[in-house]
């Protein structure tokens, strides 16, 4: 009885895991073509938000100060008005036809999959964290700001050295969210003929007539999207834990001055 209902189990479900993993990973060595779409998948992801973190950063500051003047200048309200177009029309375009724009017009020479998906969600992803860095800068105090210009601080030393560290800290779960979603977002790049993962995957259960890669896709995305909320939430705690120690610390001091008062 036992025997049977091993030899039952093994061949519903353990004999066509392996079969399928065997004709999916090694097979004509298709690992290799799994290794190249997963580090194409994490170069795109991992550059675009270097580039999308500039982008944000940037318009970021712009909109913050321009807002906070009561008259900017010229410069500043052009300036302002550029980055809101921006913004608006990025956010307004849904991601697979920006995609398309870039790689059939902007980049329709070129043969560098790489830069193609890297400047394409990189620009889409600057509109986004632009919003995510101007919400956190404006959740700061306004007094952080004149206690800052009050020291004698130029307005771009107090945003840089005061402001924007505080900002970081609370901005920290939004941008952690943007990474995952640019993360998951790179998986339409096939539809440009960008060969990152689910790319791959898509061609492999096209050669072997097989859905099974498409599940193991799903698989690989889950794992790294656990693996940076991990990452986010180490961030998280140690943010928190330096912000108990300089509590810690603020209040030593003022007992100190206490006491020397007595």
């Amino acid at each position: 009885m036992i025997e049977t209902i091993t030899t039952d189990i093994y061949r519903i479900f353990i004999e066509p895991i392996s079969r399928a993993i065997y004709n999916v990973f090694i097979v004509h060595d298709r690992w290799a073509q799994w290794l190249s779409g997963l580090e194409m998948t994490l170069s795109v992801t991992f550059f675009a938000l270097l580039l999308g973190l500039g982008i944000g950063l940037f318009i970021s500051i712009i909109r913050v100060s321009h807002d906070a003047f009561e008259k900017p200048n010229i410069m500043l309200r052009l300036l302002n008005l550029i980055v809101k177009t921006y913004v608006s029309v990025v956010r307004g375009i849904p991601m697979v036809v920006q995609l398309a724009i870039w790689a059939f017009i902007v980049f329709a020479g070129s043969r560098n999959q790489l830069l193609t998906g890297i400047v394409a969600f990189g620009i889409n992803s600057g509109a986004y964290v632009s919003e995510v860095f101007r919400g956190g800068i404006s959740s700061i105090d306004k007094g952080q700001m004149e206690a800052g210009r009050s020291l004698g601080l130029s307005y771009p030393q107090t945003m840089f050295k005061i402001i924007l560290p505080q900002a970081v800290k609370n901005c920290l779960p939004a941008l952690g969210n943007e990474f995952i979603a640019l993360l998951k977002e790179t998986s339409i790049a096939g539809f440009v003929a960008i060969s990152e993962l689910t790319h791959v995957g898509n061609v492999i259960r096209g050669i072997t007539f097989n859905p099974a890669p498409m599940v193991f896709v799903a698989l690989i995305y889950l794992i790294l999207v656990l693996f940076l909320e991990f990452l986010v939430r180490k961030m998280e705690n140690k943010l928190s834990q330096s912000d108990r120690r300089s509590g810690k610390m603020v209040q030593r001091l003022k007992r100190k001055r206490l006491v020397k008062n007595d």
